[in-house]
């Protein structure tokens, strides 16, 4: 989705792992940036809550992974890379039923979204969305979101799994404030299922079951409609694998059916966790909790584009007077995209100057299936942020090359409606 999951995408927007209480019995799976831990039962720790479709995951050979509180899907019976490369060349199914969806209804329910986050939103068309930032009163990034400005009265806002306590605290807190100065806004949190279908051929699966003609939906527009004959579905044409692609709100009870629906064409396969990591790194995109958190500024992000031009002449979003003047000031460190071939680097490598000076870490990283090299992203001192630059990043304890590269690595594919 967006910056969000491994999700997640969510849009798609990245979402942080998380859930880090003390395990009796713990496997790691080690799969693109993300660390994903299959917890066994343990009496120390919450259970692991599950979506609709865990059942249904199972049935079909998920191996089952803790991830952000969730038992989720890290892969099939498909090898990663398999996955991967079959969502860039046809089109995947993903569960994304643990993010946080939530409506914002009432007459202030702009006035109210724009107290908390950096978009304007204002500005968007009936049932056009964007990605924001929700952010702190330091400029730090609390999480990413997809708010779509509906046709029906409300706000359709999509966020991350593993900051969905944190952001619908943050959410209600600000509400009662709106409230007890007088102003129309409630908020509705939705138990509806979310899955994703992303892939080049996702048009031609997804049309025959909608009314609505899929040519006039384009990249981050939103429509609510039956799909396959289920009532009720609110279908965005976005994504966290920087291919064409929708996520599909549906009503819970029947998301199994549009799943199994989606699955007899032979175009669609199911996916996990981990294709999800690599697709949206090779994409270019922020997972929340690696790339981004709350100890880093939009502009230090590279996502100075999430700000609204009006939101930053007017400086009334959270932080604005620490982020707006780093604008034009720059900042020390920068977020970039790295290319290198050799060992793969992860979170926490260091990336370092040619004369081996530390000036920065990775974020995230893995090897790339469709490139055949390593991709990565990470922060590095401004200095060394322009494009085509030379460094290295420290691979058990020897320094490999690299070079500052553009994202996203692989060309998106959003859909523009040209």
């Amino acid at each position: 989705m967006f910056l969000s999951l491994l999700a997640c995408c969510s849009s798609g927007i990245g979402i942080g792992i998380g859930n880090r209480a003390l395990r009796k019995s713990l496997q790691t799976v080690r799969l693109g940036t993300a660390v994903l831990q299959e917890r066994h039962a343990s009496t120390l720790e919450a259970p692991l809550k599950s979506t609709a479709l865990f059942d249904f995951h199972r049935e079909q050979g998920g191996k089952m992974v803790g991830f952000a509180g969730w038992s989720m899907p890290v892969q099939y019976k498909d090898s990663h890379i398999v996955s991967h490369m079959h969502t860039r060349e046809h089109c995947s199914v993903f569960d994304v039923s643990h993010m946080l969806q939530t409506k914002v209804h009432g007459k202030d329910r702009i006035k109210f979204m724009e107290s908390l986050i950096v978009a304007d939103v204002a500005e968007l068309k009936d049932n056009q969305g964007c990605l924001s930032l929700f952010t702190n009163e330091k400029g730090g990034i609390m999480d990413d979101l997809i708010v779509t400005k509906t046709d029906l009265g409300y706000l359709y806002v999509v966020s991350n799994a593993g900051c969905a306590d944190k952001d619908s605290a943050h959410m209600k807190a600000r509400l009662q404030e709106f409230k007890a100065a007088g102003h129309d806004v409630d908020l509705e949190f939705l138990e509806e299922s979310l899955i994703a279908l992303q892939g080049p051929s996702m048009a031609r699966v997804l049309q025959p079951g909608l009314s609505d003609d899929l040519s006039k939906l384009t990249f981050m527009t939103s429509v609510l409609t039956p799909v396959f004959g289920i009532q009720g579905c609110r279908v965005t044409r976005c994504g966290y694998t920087g291919e064409d692609g929708v996520e599909i709100s549906v009503p819970t009870g029947s998301v199994v059916a549009l799943a199994e629906k989606l699955l007899t064409n032979n175009e669609v396969k199911l996916a996990g966790l981990g294709s999800r990591d690599s697709l949206r790194l090779e994409a270019g995109l922020c997972l929340y909790g690696n790339d981004i958190d709350e100890t880093t500024t939009p502009v230090e992000a590279s996502l100075v584009w999430t700000i609204g031009k009006r939101r930053r002449q007017q400086r009334d979003f959270p932080g604005a007077d620490i982020v707006v003047p780093q604008i034009k000031a720059k900042t020390q460190r920068k977020r970039v995209g790295l290319v290198s071939t050799g060992p793969p680097v992860r979170q926490h490598t260091p990336i370092l100057a040619p004369d081996g000076r530390i000036i920065g870490e990775i974020t995230s990283g893995c090897p790339s299936p469709c490139l055949k090299n390593n991709v990565a992203m990470g922060y590095v001192e401004a200095g060394f942020s322009k494009v085509g630059t030379a460094v290295q990043v420290e691979v058990r304890k020897k320094a490999v090359p690299a070079v500052v590269s553009k994202m996203p690595f692989v060309p998106a594919k959003y859909y523009t409606g040209q």
